[in-house]
């Protein structure tokens, strides 16, 4: 009797460098948030850990890629949030849509200095760096516009251009980032909602017309008893 071997699980070591990296991560995107990229060195990053320079090029060899890490993840949580909703089987366009506005939305605001640092920083990226995260923008872009484009021919989005009507979306919700406030009125689930409604209505979003079929026979209805008879004799 043959037995499948399970895939290994990641082990103790990789467990602790994965710790390390998001330990060192999270402290550069607080300085590079603070301070700004150029103004924020690996010392600096160091000395906000507690630890000495060695420790971070254990785990990364240079400040600019700790940068292009930090800039790629904004945009690969909007990625993952279309993927999502693109994956949903059996939904409509309308309800695919309703779902990535809630998800991008949530993505984007749990990425708020991931994406804010990439906005200010984007210029100090690596040319390689930067074209492959532009990739990944593009190709989130590009799959909105699939989206919005399906969603016309089924005549559930009124849109006559899909492909500005993405860049429109993207825009907006991406802006996002700036004025959210956690202490705010409204809860990020609140506040998802209701971009989500705002991006349905850009959509001209209307729930999509039922395939025409065959009308269900309804039972011809009882008259009420002595309706249209008489007993004889009786007026």
């Amino acid at each position: 009797m043959s037995t499948s071997t399970p895939a290994p699980a990641m082990g103790i070591r990789d467990e602790v460098a994965a710790l390390k990296r998001e330990r060192i991560l999270t402290a550069a995107v607080e300085l590079f948030y603070e301070r700004g990229y150029e103004n924020t060195t690996l010392d600096a990053v160091a000395e906000r850990l507690g630890v000495t320079k060695p420790f971070i090029y254990a785990h990364f060899s240079a400040k600019s890629e700790l940068l292009a890490e930090i800039c790629a993840r904004g945009v690969a949580a909007a990625l993952q949030a279309m993927e999502g909703a693109l994956a949903m089987v059996g939904a409509t366009p309308t309800e695919k849509l309703g779902a990535l506005g809630r998800r991008f939305v949530t993505a984007v605001l749990h990425s708020q200095k991931y994406i804010a640092i990439f906005t200010r920083e984007e210029k100090n990226l690596l040319p390689r760096d930067y074209e492959r995260i532009s990739q990944m923008r593009r190709d989130f872009d590009r799959k909105l516009a699939g989206l919005l484009t399906e969603g016309t021919t089924t005549g559930e989005f009124r849109i006559a251009d899909p492909r500005l009507a993405a860049l429109a979306i993207g825009g907006m919700v991406g802006w996002a980032y700036v004025w959210y406030r956690p202490q705010g009125r409204l809860s990020v689930e609140a506040l998802a909602e209701e971009m989500a409604t705002l991006v349905l209505a850009m959509a001209q979003a209307r729930p999509a017309s039922k395939a025409p079929g065959k009308v269900p026979r309804q039972p011809a209805a009882r008259p009420p008893r002595g309706a249209g008879t008489t007993r004889a004799g009786r007026r």
